[in-house]
């Protein structure tokens, strides 16, 4: 049952105001908050913009997208890279050179004379969020215990959702009445900021790597073929090729194919390599701690559901329902709303009280709002859909902060290892949860689709969106069974209990 006591007592503010009850806890809160802000401004405006890029530079749509494409490759394969080299050279000097790059590629961005400017610095782009997220968790570990980390994790996840209202409110007045490049130019101002807030964590001792940390083996070998395997398998799942966006044409069986064998070959050789490596770059040994690994697999099944979310409300509203893009993104704004808030007592909920239910319960609500859609869509009016999908926003909200708290919690002994595999879940989560959504959504779809007109291809669409969210529903409602399992609710399992190894950083 919910504790009562604990919402009869609940004061956000109060709460939240020990997270920076030192100049240090404060300083370090405020910085994780702008950076994540920064990351999140720096990721819309690659997807925004793509049409007004394509125009500007007089290229297709496509060749444009590749400024989104190279950012996922970028930050999908190195985000586990830069967690292992923060913890040898100091987690805040990775992290802190990265809001640099960020600042220096978004302006040189608004810059670009042609569209392989773009490309290049919009992966630039990318490298510096990398290196922000993988060393942001353990920052966040060393400055906060155990019972704040709810807490804290929910005021990154707000700055967050802060970042993406900001960048819906704005940056399509910028695209309609202005240029692309102000929608670039809108990340310097915001990371100088961020650069000028974080510069004082180089001082603190206790965020500088131990004697033992300077001393660990970052293989080059093996960080190279980790990153290959994570670029080719974030491609496999991309739709470069010719014909329809489809994995079962001719030509997507010719590009799809290949590459899903190239990516296989590569981690079989990686995995290989790991397992004789005396002190290996990913230790599977790792995931022999199944706090750790169940939490990971509810938390990865968590960002494929967000993707699909992001990718299938759009074709279902525009596709399915015929209406226009604006109104798709009408239907999923009350949602980042929601955002502002929620994360925070989510986050406040779990520090208090552990509660067995937050973490399966708001996977189970994600679950229902894409049930209630999948069901009710084409029979309510367009007003209702963010109301069907209000169990979705609210299962998103309550689960993400408890989900990276436990997550970062239950492996104290490598914060390193622990969050650079918890980033690299969450970006293969969202690539194998686009690739999953669209290859659903096409097996409804007849090979005569683009020649029926748009009234005699909702029918279509609204049954491939059916059958695409039938899938996320059973995924996520698998990752639920794991965490409820993992938590105690059923199959009778005691929940371990959680506890700090104390290090010399702390």
């Amino acid at each position: 049952m919910i504790d009562r006591k604990v919402f009869r007592s609940l004061n956000i503010l109060a709460t939240f105001h020990d997270l920076g009850s030192t100049p240090e806890r404060k300083r370090v809160m405020l910085s994780l908050a702008c950076t994540q802000l920064l990351v999140q401004l720096s990721t819309i405006p690659l997807a925004l913009s793509v049409p007004s890029m394509a125009e500007d530079f007089d290229v297709d749509v496509s060749m444009a997208a590749w400024t989104v494409i190279a950012r996922l490759l970028v930050i999908g394969s190195t985000v586990f890279f830069f967690a292992r080299f923060g913890e040898k050279i100091g987690h805040v000097r990775v992290y802190f050179t990265g809001a640099i790059i960020m600042v220096i590629a978004s302006g040189m961005a608004a810059t670009s004379a042609n569209i392989y400017q773009a490309v290049f610095w919009s992966g630039g782009v990318g490298l510096g969020a990398s290196m922000i997220t993988s060393n942001s968790n353990p920052i966040l570990s060393l400055m906060f215990n155990p019972t704040e980390r709810g807490r804290a994790y929910s005021i990154a996840i707000v700055s967050a959702r802060i970042g993406t209202l900001i960048g819906l409110a704005l940056f399509g007045v910028f695209l309609q009445f202005f240029s692309w490049r102000f929608v670039a130019l809108t990340s310097v101002p915001i990371g100088l900021i961020a650069i000028s807030i974080g510069r004082p964590l180089l001082a603190y001792e206790f965020l500088k790597p131990t004697e033992a940390a300077k001393k660990l083996l970052v293989s080059v070998p093996s960080a190279l073929l980790m990153m290959t395997a994570l670029a080719v398998f974030i491609l496999s799942g991309l739709h470069l090729h010719g014909g329809d966006e489809s994995f079962v044409s001719s030509d997507a069986l010719q590009y799809h194919l290949p590459t899903h064998g190239l990516f296989l070959a590569v981690a079989i050789v990686f995995i290989f390599v790991q397992w004789r490596s005396r002190q290996p770059y990913l230790n599977f040994k790792h995931f022999k701690n199944r706090e750790f690994s169940m939490a990971m697999f509810s938390d990865h099944t968590f960002h494929m559901s967000m993707l699909a979310v992001m990718t299938l409300v759009p074709i279902l509203v525009e596709n399915g329902l015929g209406y226009d893009p604006i109104v798709a993104s009408w239907v999923l704004i009350p949602g980042q709303f929601l955002g502002i808030f929620l994360p925070l007592i989510a986050g406040y909920y779990f520090d208090k009280s552990k509660p067995a239910w937050i973490r399966p319960g708001g996977l189970l609500s994600i679950a229902s709002g894409f049930l209630l859609l999948a069901l009710f869509a084409d029979q309510v009016p367009i007003v209702m859909l963010p109301v069907l999908l209000l169990p979705a926003f609210i299962g998103t909200h309550v689960f993400n902060a408890p989900s990276n708290a436990y997550i970062m919690n239950s492996l104290p002994e490598d914060r390193s290892f622990a969050s650079g595999v918890m980033e690299t879940s969450r970006q293969m989560g969202h690539t194998i949860g686009a690739t999953i959504a669209a290859t659903m959504l096409g097996l409804a779809l007849p090979a005569t689709i683009s020649f029926m007109t748009a009234g005699e291809s909702e029918t279509y669409y609204r049954t491939g969106f059916q059958y695409a969210a039938t899938l996320v529903i059973f995924t996520i409602s698998l990752g639920a069974l794991v965490a409820a399992y993992q938590e105690g609710i059923i199959g009778g399992r005691r929940k371990a209990v959680l506890v700090e190894v104390p290090t010399s950083a702390d």
